[in-house]
């Protein structure tokens, strides 16, 4: 009990300052006897006073602050997330709280600190959020609180036992702001773009009378006849296609941006775009790629699917190897038996790398549908648009101009064999990528 107190209780800068002045007298009294008095009476103010104030602290009792951290059970990678400390004081006076949070290391946070002063009974929360970068287990320790009263000479310390680990997801939380849009018909506010859907090569579901606005090519004449008044034939989308999401693990996909690396990019990405296949009523999987290993979870519109794939993707890491993409071109040959649309999240920083993997993307397009999405370096385009007045400027920009332009030269590479490809800033990836999805729904080309 007399340990728990002696490690509990903490003198405040106040009172060291106190006691400093006062030692000050003393040393001046050594001149000027007539303070010595007056420094002893003041010593002893002080005393009394820190006495009075360590009584004030620990009368409460064993609960005089409670002290509740509440969060959720795991975090949403690149995203903000909430995160309350709930304050109950149980004193009858007014105290101040300083907060301190143990932090997990990835934040690199320790200046954490927060101050709260609470009235008798008084109950408030304490809000802050945080941004990880990175997809883990995130370990929380204490939450040490210190409380002070009015006089403000010593502090108590309070650490409840909350030490928590919490799992850090890929970005769920853009997956529900695109769900609760798309429930309300709304996802153009987000970018994304209403397609047109024309031609025939869709699926036939029904013959129907003509209204004014339908397509004249899509005339029934037999039914017209029959019925004598003008009939059309009326399709849908064709439903449960194959659609797999490619990710490429390798050191290429490593490059930060905006403290996340591509790879959390494509990975957030695939997540709410395979939601979105989903309810597009077509058939999502997932592909990785790390050196010479390919693991292939198949496809399926099942409701399950899409634990399977957060959870898939929850263990991802990046490797500092080069992709076998020769590898994955086997293996996607041997283990796909039907034509599929092959969504492949990685990035290509010269025509020589992009050379290197041409033959075994090629032999992807020949028995599927493959889109290449590559990144836009979006700090070297910043470079070409600045005003440089110096020799080395001019040489810098010259070479960013350079690495931009051989990007566009690796579209213009692709697409003469017939390979699709989307280059793009990493922050807007899930936007252009469901928006070049849709747009080959209404081409029909799946």
């Amino acid at each position: 009990m007399l340990k728990a107190f002696y490690q509990s209780l903490f003198f405040t800068t106040r009172f060291y300052a106190l006691l400093g002045s006062t030692a000050m007298l003393f040393v001046v009294s050594y001149f000027l006897p007539p303070l010595y008095i007056i420094s002893e009476l003041i010593f002893a103010l002080l005393a009394f006073l820190l006495v009075l104030d360590i009584f004030f602290l620990y009368v409460a009792g064993e609960k005089p602050l409670e002290v509740t951290r509440i969060m959720a059970n795991r975090f949403s990678n690149g995203d903000n997330n909430d995160i309350r400390i709930k304050l109950v004081n149980n004193y009858r006076f007014p105290i101040t709280v300083i907060l301190l949070e143990e932090l997990p290391m990835q934040f690199q946070i320790r200046d954490f600190r927060k101050k709260v002063k609470l009235k008798g009974g008084e109950e408030q929360e304490v809000h802050y959020t945080l941004r990880p970068v990175e997809r883990g287990e995130y370990h929380f320790g204490k939450t040490n609180a210190f409380v002070r009263s009015l006089l403000g000479l010593s502090q108590r310390h309070i650490a409840p036992l909350n030490e928590e680990i919490v799992k850090v997801y890929p970005s769920f939380q853009q997956l529900r702001n695109y769900e609760f849009f798309s429930f309300n018909g709304r996802l153009q506010e987000m970018g994304v773009h209403k397609q047109r859907v024309t031609g025939h090569s869709m699926e036939f579901d029904h013959i129907k009378e003509y209204v004014r606005g339908d397509d004249v090519r899509m005339l029934n004449w037999k039914a017209t006849a029959r019925r004598g008044t003008p009939m059309v034939n009326n399709y849908v989308e064709e439903r449960s296609q194959q659609v797999y999401c490619v990710i490429d693990k390798g050191r290429a996909m490593k490059m930060p941006f905006e403290g996340l690396s591509l790879l959390d990019y494509a990975i957030n990405a695939s997540l709410i775009f395979s939601n979105i296949a989903l309810q597009k009523g077509d058939k999502t999987g997932l592909v990785t790629l790390a050196a010479q290993q390919v693991d292939v979870l198949p496809s399926s519109s099942k409701k399950t699917q899409m634990n399977l794939i957060l959870e898939k993707l929850y263990a991802q890491e990046t490797q500092w190897q080069e992709s076998d993409y020769e590898r994955l071109s086997v293996t996607l040959r041997s283990v796909f038996s039907q034509r599929s649309l092959l969504i492949l999240f990685t990035n290509f920083e010269s025509m020589t790398a992009l050379q290197r993997q041409l033959p075994y993307l090629r032999r992807l397009a020949k028995y599927h549908l493959l889109l290449v999405v590559f990144f836009e370096n979006t700090e070297l385009k910043k470079v070409t648009k600045d005003h440089v007045h110096t020799v080395e400027g001019i040489y810098r920009q010259v070479i960013a101009q350079k690495f931009a332009y051989e990007k566009k030269l690796m579209v213009r590479e692709l697409t003469k064999y017939g390979i699709l490809s989307l280059l793009t800033p990493p922050e807007q990836l899930t936007l252009n990528v469901i928006n070049k999805y849709l747009e080959l729904k209404a081409r029909a080309l799946i």
